[in-house]
């Protein structure tokens, strides 16, 4: 010992008063001094004998909220059901009671969610079918509405030449003004008419009410002629415009009657606040106003007048403007 150097007397030392059972920490691994190690608690130790044991996966997810989940997009429902439709239908057709009898519609929506309602039997029987349905108005639908005649419009020859300026300075109610018009204009208030006559002999009447009162104002007109010294006839009378109006009393689309009938129909209402529906048969020509009036003209008889509204009320009904 005595000529041993200093560092071997030192290890015999610590050889010597080491003792390895009494201090096991000796051989414990140290960390780094720049980290900390979490001290652990009762509670950390109850939760990570938890988290260290293996879970079961569970594969029932019946109890499993789906609702967070966003629905499927149409695109995607037309995609799979282009996809596979035959055996999506009989799935549905196997797993799902039929519905046909008891008349309810059953959306998608409520086959996605199992907790969704579902119709009960006594409910089926009392509700009507929810499909989806237009209401179509019956072209024989009956409006009873009945155009009124608001003038008519007739011709006649007289067959005989006329002095026009001679009938205007003799006549009553008779003006004639050749620069303007080439014709007499004559009143008479019984019925109450007006009166064109040319130098030809040719006369048309306007402004009656009726077909016997059109005549009859036609026939005034060619007495008064007469008592003037000219040999004037009553030929060849006829009725060549008759003009009838009504109201529907309900407004009108006009820019969805125009689409629709664009064929008969033209509508400028900057132009016109009227819409012109040119009918083929009868050939009438009707006005028709977004308030519900309607002015018919064209006919040569009455009949027309009455057919032609009979066939556009239908449609003027399928055009009307909800209240």
């Amino acid at each position: 010992m005595e000529g041993a150097s200093p560092l071997e007397r030192y290890l015999e030392s610590c050889s010597g008063q080491d003792d390895f059972s009494a201090s096991p920490h000796l051989f414990t691994p140290m960390s780094p001094y720049d980290v900390e190690l979490p001290i652990q608690t009762a509670e950390d130790g109850v939760f990570g004998s938890q988290l260290s044991q293996p879970k079961e996966l569970h594969t029932d997810f019946s109890s499993v909220d789906l609702s967070f989940l966003p629905d499927v997009t149409q695109e995607n429902k037309e995609q799979n059901l282009s996809e596979d439709g035959h055996e999506t239908q009989k799935e549905l057709d196997g797993s799902l009671p039929s519905n046909k009898d008891s008349g309810v519609f059953m959306d998608e929506s409520s086959l996605s969610h199992p907790g969704a309602a579902q119709p009960s039997p006594g409910a089926s029987a009392m509700c009507p079918p929810l499909t989806p349905m237009t209401p179509m108005t019956p072209a024989s639908e009956s409006p009873g509405i009945v155009p009124q005649l608001q003038n008519i419009v007739s011709t006649v020859n007289l067959a005989c030449k006329l002095d026009l300026k001679n009938i205007a300075l003799h006549a009553r109610n008779a003006e004639y003004n050749p620069k303007r018009f080439a014709a007499v204009i004559m009143r008479i208030r019984e019925p109450r008419t007006t009166a064109l006559i040319f130098s030809s002999g040719k006369m048309v009447c306007t402004g009656a009410k009726s077909e016997e009162q059109s005549r009859l104002a036609a026939r005034k007109y060619a007495r008064v002629v007469q008592k003037l010294g000219f040999p004037a006839k009553f030929l060849d009378f006829k009725i060549q415009n008759m003009v009838g109006s009504c109201d529907v009393r309900f407004p009108i689309r006009l820019e969805g009657l125009v689409l629709t009938h664009q064929q008969f129909s033209s509508y400028e209402p900057e132009l016109f606040p009227g819409l012109i529906y040119r009918m083929v048969k009868p050939r009438i020509v009707l006005l028709i106003f977004v308030s519900g009036k309607v002015v018919l003209t064209g006919a040569k008889d009455r009949s027309e007048i009455y057919e032609a509204f009979e066939n556009i009320y239908p449609i003027l009904r399928g055009f009307k403007k909800p209240s």
